[in-house]
């Protein structure tokens, strides 16, 4: 049986790459065997036993690489233990309220529904201007979203340290 973890994931900016290292870090700290990748380097996720997948989300829609690797590698998922996260919201108040509750496109729906992850959390995410191009910068304008890091690292590393958790249980 697959003994390590791996944390992928599908990020534009950096700021979900970011929190991906991070969740790997907590786990790794903990004792479990991680590897960290961006989904597009991942081509079998079968020399796993559980996956953490995380997809930022633009303008109300997961990454496609991420999407892409769920719909690809479906069948794997769903003999795995798998943890999702979205990175998305800015600006200040409860994460998933600011989504309002759209965390997965009704496409993706049926496909998280045979995978059965064991979570899928949303975290406050970070758009720094300066890294983003004028179509990018227009749309944050039109829709008024707040611009700096919202992410809220306790809350990730408390996210990270139940999976290690859950993962020492079951080992």
């Amino acid at each position: 049986m697959p003994t390590s973890i791996l944390v992928t994931y599908a990020s534009k900016h950096g700021a979900t790459r970011e929190i991906a290292e991070r969740v790997a870090a907590v786990l790794g700290h903990s004792g479990l065997e991680v590897d960290v990748k961006p989904v597009e380097a991942v081509s079998d996720p079968t020399p796993y036993r559980a996956i953490v997948l995380g997809t930022a989300m633009y303008m109300g829609f997961w990454m496609k690489s991420a999407k892409r690797f769920l719909v690809d590698h479906e069948a794997e998922l769903a003999q795995r233990e798998v943890w999702m996260f979205v990175s998305g919201p800015t600006g200040e108040g409860d994460a998933e309220e600011l989504m309002d509750g759209h965390l997965v496109q009704p496409v993706l729906e049926p496909v998280l529904e045979r995978i059965a992850p064991r979570d899928v959390h949303v975290f406050h995410g970070a758009i720094a201007p300066e890294s983003l191009g004028w179509f990018e910068r227009f749309v944050i304008r039109m829709v008024k979203a707040d611009t700096g890091d919202f992410r809220d690292w306790q809350a990730i590393d408390a996210w990270a340290e139940r999976i290690a958790s859950a993962l020492a249980t079951a080992a």
